[in-house]
């Protein structure tokens, strides 16, 4: 699997070279940093993704401590989340993809904290928490 993404002005940009995991993450730290219901994001080996443009663009915000969510500064989409207990994984915004990753969602983390109003309408299996921290 191959594939690039980018941020909504188009000025960073990366480039994916597998992923282990698509899910849909519904804690609260990823519904306020995207602004919706639910974040899709892919779980991928650190080594397999690269900024390839834009790196001096990339802000980051210390999320929880030791986790880090890195967005555009000039337009302000997420890109990716790390944290220094999991260095080795990145948990990539599935929503900045430019193409398809050829994998989809096959589950749903946090939905103990999900949002009261967002209601799950799939048959995917559902965590109340994560199986590790992602």
């Amino acid at each position: 699997m191959h594939v690039n993404g980018s941020c909504l002005c188009g000025a960073v940009r990366y480039a994916l070279d597998g992923a282990s995991l698509m899910y849909h993450c519904h804690c609260g730290t990823c519904r306020k940093a995207n602004g919706t219901a639910f974040a899709t994001n892919l779980l991928a080996p650190a080594a397999a993704f690269e900024i390839t443009s834009g790196r001096e663009l990339l802000a980051r915000f210390e999320s929880s401590p030791g986790k880090f969510r890195y967005f555009c500064s000039r337009c302000g989409s997420p890109i990716y989340s790390q944290a220094d207990a999991t260095v080795q994984t990145v948990s990539i915004r599935a929503g900045t993809l430019d193409g398809d990753p050829g994998m989809r969602p096959s589950m749903h983390l946090h939905v103990g904290s999900k949002a009261v109003w967002d209601d799950i309408h799939d048959a995917l299996p559902q965590m109340e928490g994560s199986p590790t921290r992602v």
